[in-house]
C-alpha cells in the first residue's frame, strides 16, 4: 500500500473512532444508531473499524442522528475528494475492500482489478493525452493498490466477464496487449478469477449492457455499480440492484465456458506475440 493509500486508511480510522466516540457520548448502541440511519448494527461497526465507508446520505443521516452539525458528511467529502479516484467510483474502490464476492462484466477494457501497469498506463493515456508523468504514474499506482485484494488472504470471490471486444482491442499495441491477456490467463489458471467471455456471435446478448459491476458483503446488502465512458452511478436499491443481478445472469448464460474462455485468451494473446510489431 502507498503512502497516499495509508494516510486515507488513517483518515477513514479516524472518522470511525470519531464516530464511535461521539455515538457512545449519545447513549447510543451501534443498533440503535443504525435504525435510525437505516443501516443494520453490524454496518455501523464497520464503519467505526473502517472496514467499510458509509456512502454520502449516510453520513448526513448520521450527522442528524447524533447532532454533530454535518462534521460527517464534510469529513467524508474530504476523503473523496483526496481520493485518487474519479468522485463517481471512489466510493466503490472503497466498497472492493469488505467485499465477500465481486462480479463484473466489461464490453470494451480489462477491469481495473485485471490490469497490469503497463495496460493501465496505455489505458489512462488514451483518456488524458495531454496530463503529466505524474498524473499517469498516480493513476497507474492508485490501479494497481487497488488491484491487491486480489492477493490478501480473504480476497473475494471475483467472477469477470469480458466481451470478446476486450481482448480484440489493441489497447496499447500488441506487446502490451499479450502480456495483458497473459496475466489474465495466469489469474484464471491460479482460480484468482472465475473468466468467462462473451463471444461476438452472440449478438445482442453482448449489447444489452454497459459496465456492471455487483458486490455482495457478509453483513451488508449487495449493491450494484454501472459505468459510462464518463460517469458511474452506486446503486443499493433492492429492487435494482435485482435488475442488475438478472442482466449480469443473462451475460453469464451467453458466455462461453471458463476452459473455452481460458483457451480463447491464450490464443489471442499468441496472435499478438505474432505481431511484428512486437519485435
Amino acid at each position: 500500500m502507498g503512502r497516499g493509500a495509508w494516510a486515507r486508511q488513517a483518515a477513514w480510522e479516524f472518522f470511525g473512532l470519531e464516530l464511535k466516540r461521539r455515538r457512545e457520548a449519545a447513549g447510543l448502541t451501534q443498533g440503535e444508531l443504525g435504525r435510525r440511519v437505516f443501516v443494520s448494527g453490524g454496518y455501523i461497526g464497520q464503519f467505526e473499524q473502517a472496514i467499510r465507508k458509509p456512502q454520502k446520505d449516510v453520513a448526513g443521516r448520521i450527522d442528524e442522528a447524533l447532532q454533530t452539525d454535518g462534521f460527517f458528511e464534510r469529513m467524508w467529502r474530504k476523503l473523496i475528494a483526496d481520493s485518487p479516484y474519479a468522485d463517481y467510483f471512489a466510493a466503490v474502490a472503497e466498497l472492493e475492500v469488505p467485499a465477500t464476492r465481486i462480479c463484473q462484466f466489461a464490453p470494451t477494457v480489462v477491469p481495473g482489478l485485471l490490469q497490469p501497469a503497463e495496460y493501465a498506463r496505455a489505458v489512462t493515456l488514451a483518456t488524458n493525452p495531454f496530463v503529466s508523468e505524474d498524473y499517469v504514474e498516480e493513476k497507474v499506482t492508485s490501479r494497481m493498490e487497488r488491484a491487491r485484494i486480489l492477493k490478501d488472504a480473504t480476497r473475494p470471490e471475483y467472477w469477470a466477464i469480458l466481451h470478446e471486444n476486450v481482448l480484440r482491442v489493441p489497447v496499447g499495441g500488441p506487446a502490451v496487449m499479450a502480456w495483458q491477456l497473459d496475466h489474465i490467463a495466469a489469474l484464471a489458471r491460479e482460480r484468482t478469477v472465475l473468466l468467462t467471455v462473451v463471444p461476438c456471435e452472440v449478438g445482442a446478448y453482448a449489447s444489452m449492457a454497459g459496465m456492471l459491476q455487483l458486490m455482495e458483503f457478509d453483513d451488508a446488502p449487495p449493491t450494484a455499480y454501472t459505468e459510462t465512458s464518463f460517469s458511474g452511478t452506486l446503486l443499493d436499491d433492492p429492487a435494482v440492484v435485482k435488475r442488475v443481478q438478472r442482466a449480469y445472469d443473462l451475460l453469464r448464460v451467453a458466455a462461453l465456458s471458463p476452459e473455452a474462455s481460458l483457451a480463447m485468451v491464450e490464443s489471442a494473446a499468441e496472435d499478438y506475440r505474432r505481431c511484428p510489431s512486437t519485435t
